[in-house]
C-alpha cells in the first residue's frame, strides 16, 4: 500500500538539491531551506547587490515568510520558507533564440560578478535557472547564492560552458542549432563535443582555444583520476579576483558573440505574402473582434513570424505566447520586442509537429509547453495547410489536437488555388488527402460548438472562430 505524502507536492525541476525545495500553494511560489540554506539566505538578503538586483527585476524578488499558518504542513528539516515573485511562464533554453540565450549567459555572468563583490557566489550556472517577463530575463534560483570561501574554485564554470558558451559558439562560429543539442542532453555540450565540430581556423576565434581546446585536455586528463582539484586549485592560489577577472572576460567574449545570418524561409514573409491590402484589413478586423469581448488570461499565437498579431492579442490578454518555428523570425521578434519595452510577449521557437516533451528524470523536470502555461485563447493563422500538407497531419488531428487546450481558436483555411498552397501540393500530387473547406468545417464541427466563418475577398482563405462551449 502507498502511503500518501504529507505536505506540499514539490516542483520536479527542484529534486536534485538536498537543501532548497520550490512548491506551488494558492497560485503564489515558495521555497524551503535547510538551516545550510538559510544561513546562506540570510547572508544574500544583507547584500546591496540582491536588493539592486531585485529592485531591477533581473533577480526575482523574494521575501522570507515569517508566518506558515496558510501553508501545508512542512518536515521538521525546513527551517525556513522563502516566496517568490511568480514568472507568467515557465520556458527552457532549448526554446529561446540566439539573442536570448546570449542575453540569459550575460544576466547569469553579471550575477555572478555581482554577488563575488560582496562575498558570495553561485553554486551553478545553468540556464534553467533564467526565466522571463516578456522579453526580459530574471535570475530565479536563490537558493543557487552561497557563501564564497577563500581558495574556491567557480564550480559553476563547466556548466556554464556546455549550457551558455558552447551552445552560443557552435551558433555564432558553425551556424549549428544548439536546440537539439540542448533539448537531447539537459545537462548541455562537453567540450570534446564542440572541438569536434571546429575547423582549424576556428581556433583563431575568440575564446575556442581558452574555453574549448584547453578545456577538452583538461577533462581528459582528470578524467579518472582521484586527485583533489580543489585542493590543486587552492594550493595554487586561487582565489576570488581571479573568478572575477575569469568571468569578466567570459563577459567580454559572449557579448561579442553574434549569429550572422539574417534570412530565412519566413524571415521576409511580411514582403512576400499573397495578401491583398483589403484582406489584411479584414484579417485583422475579425482578430480584433474576435479578441475583444473579454481579457484572456493567455493568449498563444501559433506561427507568429513577425509578430502582428501577437501584438493586437497582447492588448486584450495577461500574457502572449509569440511561437513560430523558424530561429530568425523569433530572434527578430524578441530584439524587437525588447527594444520596445514590451513585458507581456515572450517569443519561443516551438514545432507543433514536434513540441517540446517532458525531460529529466522520470520525464518530469522539463515539462511539456501546455503544462507550463495552456492557452484560453489560441490564434492559428496563415499556418494549418503547412502543418496539414507539409507535414503530413491529418486536418481532423489538428483541430482534434488543438480543441483539447479547451481554449477557443482563432483559425484560417487557405485553399488550393493559394499560391502558397499550390506550391506544397507539388510534392504531393500523388497522394489521396482531404484537404476543403468542408472537411475543415465538418471538422469544427465535431471538436467545437459555435463557429464563426469569414471569407477573405481574394475566395481562397476563410477565417474561422470557434468556442470550445456547445449550445
Amino acid at each position: 500500500m502507498r502511503i500518501p505524502t504529507v505536505g506540499p507536492r514539490f516542483e520536479p525541476g527542484s529534486f536534485r538539491d538536498p537543501d532548497t525545495k520550490v512548491f506551488r500553494h494558492d497560485g503564489a511560489v515558495f521555497r524551503c531551506l535547510t538551516l545550510r540554506a538559510l544561513s546562506d539566505w540570510e547572508q544574500l538578503a544583507s547584500t546591496s547587490f540582491f536588493k539592486r538586483l531585485t529592485a531591477e527585476h533581473r533577480v526575482i524578488p523574494t521575501e522570507q515568510v515569517r508566518d506558515r499558518a496558510g501553508l501545508p504542513a512542512l518536515d521538521a528539516k525546513w527551517a525556513a520558507v522563502l516566496k517568490h515573485e511568480t514568472v507568467p511562464l515557465v520556458s527552457y533554453p532549448y526554446e529561446w533564440p540566439f539573442s536570448m540565450l546570449r542575453d540569459a549567459a550575460l544576466l547569469q555572468l553579471d550575477v555572478t560578478l555581482a554577488a563575488l563583490e560582496e562575498g558570495m557566489t553561485l553554486k551553478d550556472a545553468t540556464p534553467f535557472n533564467i526565466q522571463w517577463v516578456g522579453p526580459h530575463p530574471t535570475f530565479i534560483d536563490i537558493g543557487s547564492f552561497t557563501a564564497y570561501h577563500a581558495g574556491e574554485p567557480w564550480m559553476g564554470y563547466r556548466q556554464f560552458c556546455k549550457l551558455f558558451l558552447y551552445p552560443l559558439l557552435l551558433q555564432a562560429y558553425r551556424n549549428v542549432s544548439f536546440h537539439p543539442w540542448l533539448r537531447g542532453s539537459l545537462d548541455g555540450i562537453e567540450a570534446e563535443q564542440v572541438r569536434s565540430m571546429l575547423r582549424a581556423q576556428d581556433y583563431l576565434r575568440p575564446g575556442v582555444l581558452t574555453h574549448v581546446y584547453l578545456q577538452a585536455k583538461a577533462q581528459s586528463r582528470y578524467e579518472g583520476s582521484v586527485r583533489d582539484i580543489r585542493a590543486d586549485l587552492r594550493a595554487a592560489g586561487f582565489d576570488a579576483e581571479l573568478i572575477k577577472h575569469n568571468v569578466a572576460r567570459l563577459r567580454r567574449l559572449v557579448e561579442g558573440l553574434r549569429w550572422k545570418r539574417t534570412r530565412s524561409t519566413w524571415s521576409n514573409y511580411q514582403h512576400t505574402h499573397t495578401y491583398q491590402s483589403d484582406e489584411l484589413r479584414d484579417k485583422v478586423a475579425f482578430v480584433t473582434q474576435a479578441l475583444t469581448p473579454r481579457r484572456w488570461h493567455r493568449v498563444w499565437d501559433l506561427g507568429c513570424n513577425t509578430g502582428i498579431y501577437s501584438r493586437l492579442a497582447s492588448e486584450h490578454a495577461d500574457y502572449v505566447l509569440a511561437i513560430d518555428t523558424d530561429h530568425v523570425v523569433i530572434d527578430r521578434l524578441y530584439q524587437t520586442l525588447q527594444a520596445e519595452g514590451c513585458t507581456n510577449i515572450l517569443p519561443l521557437i516551438s514545432d507543433c509537429a514536434d513540441p517540446s516533451p517532458g525531460l529529466g528524470w522520470r520525464g518530469l523536470e522539463r515539462r511539456p509547453l501546455n503544462e507550463r502555461g495552456a492557452p484560453d485563447l489560441i490564434l492559428c493563422l496563415a499556418l494549418m495547410h503547412h502543418l496539414v500538407i507539409g507535414r503530413n497531419i491529418p486536418l481532423d488531428e489538428l483541430i482534434g489536437w488543438l480543441a483539447g487546450f479547451g481554449a477557443e481558436l482563432v483559425i484560417e483555411f487557405v485553399g488550393r488555388d493559394d499560391p502558397m498552397v499550390r506550391q506544397l501540393l507539388r510534392h504531393r500530387a500523388d497522394q489521396d488527402f482531404d484537404y476543403s473547406p468542408d472537411a475543415m468545417e465538418a471538422a469544427l464541427a465535431r471538436h467545437f460548438g459555435t463557429v464563426r466563418r469569414q471569407s477573405l475577398a481574394s475566395g481562397t482563405r476563410i477565417l474561422y472562430h470557434a468556442t470550445a462551449e456547445r449550445e
